[in-house]
Order: structure tokens, then C-alpha cells, then sequence
């Protein structure tokens, strides 16, 4: 992608520095605020270093004149929900900026309805406009495998991957493409897409977390809103994540936010209904056992476990 930025090596008497070259360019920065930001996640955050570490070498090979083309950059990010993929796309999209490999550093998150139209002659100018936003940049298309229906003739998200695979192939020095979605979707999508399948250079895969991650990533959570858990809600909420794990449809971070939101909603009636009693700042931060024990997830285990 076309340079932005006058980082220029510097030569030591042993040759060229390339962890001055890290330090200069700011990837160290995302990098850090992609371990501040995502617990776990251990494979990812590899991934995605391995893949700042090729840029970095890249960018000195060229400085002594060593060319080898510009790396394909276009990824795939396959995972459940919550998983994180949109924070790891914004902070690639740090990094390629960082590095001159992208002219704006910004991240256009889409889906399927902002750049598939509904009858003939749409479905053009709704990718085009979402390509020319995203020029410069980063093109996240989460649940991309909506965009290929084959069970509908008169379907036209098969224009809209044309255009992209044109655009992926013809500017790839001015736009990094990355497809999301569910692992064995995205894996059906690319078997019955193979020209884009070809134009995919990193496949990142984001486990779901564990239920400890996803304690902590509750207290993360409550510490940037200036709550706290009492020690009776500690506990209710380590049950809570052991049970709504086991459920249909969760969504691993996204879900645990949600259930603090409750919560939260369930605290303030709690001191509403106090009526007139003085609250402290400590009760004001405060969340208790009961905050997180009347989810109906604490029912619907009792309710399995009459006879």
C-alpha cells in the first residue's frame, strides 16, 4: 500500500535497527491497547504480531532496496461472537497506518445490507460508495457469507463479490479487505468462492473464552464504568457465566456486557426503591448478589431441577 509516512530506518554500526524502526512507528502502541483491551486470546494476539513483524521487515528490505511486491494483506477473522474480531480490526488498521501501509488508518464495518441492493441496477452503487469510504483503510464485512445466496436466482450479492474481488486484486495497495463470521460458514463460503478464497492471505481463528477470561473480562468491564462487585455478587456472577455459557445463543463478551446492563438496572431500582434513604458513593458503585442473581438464568436452572 502507498507509503504515508517519512519513517526511515536508521543504520547502526552493525547495520539497521529494526526495533528503532517498532518504536518509531507507533505499533507498539496498538499493540498494547490490543493486550489492555482483549483478555486471552493468546493465538490471535501471535497472529497478529507475526503479521506486524512481516510489515516491519518488509519495510526495511525496501529501504536497501530489496523488493519483493507488496504482502497481500486481505484476512479472514472466524469466530463466534464476541470473540473480539471487530477491536482486532480496528487495532490492524492502527497498524497498517503506523507502518505507511495504509494512507488513512480508518476501519468501515459493514454487512451485507450496505452493499447489497434489492433489484436490478443497486447493487453497483452501494458497493462502489462503501469501496470509495473505505479507500485508504480497512473493509470489515462481518457475516460476509450473506453476501453469496445461490438458493435465490434473483439474489444480487453475487455482483457485489464481484466487485470485490475485482477491487481486492486491482487495488490491494489502497484496501485491506477483512471477512468475518462464523467458522464453518465462512468455510462453506470460500469452498463455493474460490476466487476470493485466493485473495484471503491470513485466516485468523477466535476461540470463544474460557469462563475465567470471561470473569475478567467482566471486571474490565465494570472497572472502566466505576462499578464494583460486593463479595456475594463475585460469586453470583461466577455462576452466572458457568450457566449462561451452557445456554443457546451466547455471545461471549457481548453477552457478559449485557448481563452486567442488567444488572445495573436491577441496582438502581434496588436504590431507587430505598426511598429517601442517603446513598453513599460506595453503594453508588456497588453491585450486590441480588443485582446479579435475578437473571433468569438462576431460573431456568431451578426450574430443570423440580421433580
Amino acid at each position: 500500500m502507498g507509503e504515508t509516512r517519512a519513517l526511515q530506518p536508521q543504520a547502526g554500526p552493525e547495520g539497521l535497527d529494526l526495533q528503532a524502526l517498532y518504536r518509531d512507528s507507533n505499533v507498539a502502541a496498538a499493540l498494547e491497547a490490543l493486550d489492555r483491551e482483549l483478555v486471552g486470546l493468546a493465538p490471535v494476539k501471535t497472529r497478529v504480531r507475526e503479521i506486524a513483524a512481516l510489515l516491519l521487515v518488509e519495510k526495511l528490505r525496501r529501504s536497501v532496496g530489496l523488493e519483493a511486491g507488496p504482502p497481500s494483506l486481505h484476512m479472514s477473522f472466524t469466530g463466534n461472537p464476541g470473540t473480539g474480531k471487530t477491536t482486532v480490526a480496528l487495532r490492524m488498521a492502527e497498524i497498517l497506518h503506523a507502518l505507511g501501509y495504509s494512507r488513512k488508518g480508518h476501519l468501515v464495518a459493514v454487512t451485507r445490507d450496505d452493499l447489497v441492493g434489492q433489484y436490478i441496477g443497486h447493487t453497483a452503487p452501494k458497493t462502489k460508495e462503501v469501496l470509495k469510504r473505505a479507500m485508504g483503510g480497512v473493509l470489515f464485512i462481518d457475516e460476509a457469507y450473506y453476501l453469496y445466496r445461490p438458493e435465490n436466482e434473483r439474489d444480487y450479492g453475487q455482483e457485489a463479490i464481484e466487485i470485490l474481488l475485482q477491487v481486492m486484486e486491482n487495488q490491494r495497495e489502497d484496501l485491506v479487505v477483512i471477512l468475518a463470521g462464523y467458522r464453518d460458514r465462512m468455510g462453506r463460503f470460500f469452498a463455493s468462492n474460490p476466487g476470493m478464497a485466493s485473495r484471503i492471505a491470513h485466516h485468523i481463528d477466535f476461540p470463544d473464552y474460557s469462563e475465567s477470561e470471561l470473569y475478567a473480562i467482566a471486571e474490565l468491564m465494570l472497572a472502566g464504568m466505576q462499578y464494583r462487585l460486593s463479595a456475594g455478587a463475585q460469586a453470583a456472577l461466577r455462576e452466572y457465566i458457568g450457566l449462561r455459557r451452557a445456554q443457546p445463543h451466547f455471545a461471549n463478551a457481548r453477552s457478559i456486557r449485557n448481563a452486567l446492563d442488567r444488572a445495573r438496572l436491577r441496582q438502581a431500582k434496588r436504590l431507587f426503591e430505598r426511598r429517601g434513604a442517603p446513598l453513599t458513593r460506595e453503594a453508588l458503585m456497588t453491585i450486590e448478589a441480588e443485582d446479579v442473581r435475578a437473571s433468569r438464568v438462576f431460573a431456568a436452572r431451578t426450574e430443570e431441577n423440580q421433580p
